[in-house]
């Protein structure tokens, strides 16, 4: 299975190019770069008001109203510092500004940190409940995260654990077929590694957690324990867990592209075999000596006429 890269790969590239053509002197050329993620996720590079020495990344994710409420702000202060605006840009809920005239020699962790802040927006919500799970907080209200139009992230902690529960739609009836096999896959992993947290799935009802909630269609359930919440674990565990839907729709469409491709290579296979056992039509011919008579005959017939 491959694991999804945590940061974005584009904001990686385009800000270390920019990093690097400006710590060399060479000329600034101006950037516009609009980009999408995963969960609807909307990205922009961009000079404000044409000044090529800023660089502005702004983010728009349509559930950030929800992660405020979980302390996002303050958890980018924190991550960010300086380079958070205090006003992002219009149509975005978060702008990071740099200016390329005070940047440090060492730039990379920079430009890796940036290219987190999807992941940091989502952080905080995880961050919070497993801290009340450290402290031994219980009854704290669920976390209901609306991440996409049809499908939701619900975070509550107990005394013991943190569960995580996906609420997914699966619109092609082979997705839950495949899908299903994964989730499998991950509840019998828990056999062979006791430290992993453990994978729960049901299909067409929602969990017992949420029997409450009439907008859960149905869930997957990732129930994580002290040691995956601890704060050496946490930021590990964060990078895995807010990628888990994608991963799992990731891996479903790649087994469908590799189920088309073997039956697409079969076909042509089957193919072959039909074509070397199809059956020559009867065609006849004619001999050598049938030819030369046939001449012959024209041409003795051409000198009597003469």
């Amino acid at each position: 299975m491959i694991i999804l890269e945590q940061n974005n790969r584009i904001i990686t590239e385009v800000l270390d190019l920019k990093f690097s053509t400006a710590k060399q002197g060479n000329k600034l050329e101006k950037v516009d770069v609009r980009f999408a993620d995963f969960d609807g996720v909307v990205y922009h590079i961009s000079n404000p008001d044409g000044d090529r020495a800023i660089i502005m990344l702004s983010i728009s994710l349509k559930f950030y109203k929800e992660l405020q409420e979980h302390g996002a702000d303050e958890l980018l202060r924190r991550e960010y510092g300086k380079y958070l605006c205090a006003t992002p840009e219009s149509g975005y809920n978060v702008s990071l500004s740099y200016n390329l005239n005070e940047l440090p020699n060492d730039y990379s962790s920079i430009v890796n940190q940036a290219s987190h802040l999807k992941r940091n927006c989502f952080a905080s919500v995880f961050e919070k409940y497993f801290n009340f799970q450290s402290q031994g907080e219980t009854g704290a209200k669920r976390a209901i995260i609306h991440y996409r139009d049809d499908e939701t992230l619900y975070v509550e902690t107990k005394a013991d654990r943190v569960t995580v529960i996906f609420s997914t739609i699966f619109r092609d009836p082979d997705d839950v077929i495949i899908g299903k096999l994964f989730l499998q896959e991950f509840r019998e992993g828990r056999k062979a590694s006791q430290t992993s947290p453990a994978v729960l799935y049901t299909v067409g009802e929602p969990p017992l957690e949420l029997r409450d909630c009439p907008d859960a269609r149905v869930g997957d359930n990732v129930v994580l324990f002290p040691r995956h919440t601890n704060a050496q674990a946490r930021d590990n565990t964060i990078n895995l867990i807010h990628t888990f839907r994608d991963y799992l729709h990731y891996h479903i469409k790649c087994s469908k592209a590799y189920m088309h491709s073997r039956m697409r290579a079969k076909t042509n296979d089957f193919l072959k075999i039909l074509n070397r056992a199809r059956p020559e039509g009867r065609v006849e011919k004619k001999t050598f000596s049938y030819v030369l008579s046939h001449f012959s005959k024209i041409g003795m017939k051409e000198k009597k006429v003469e």
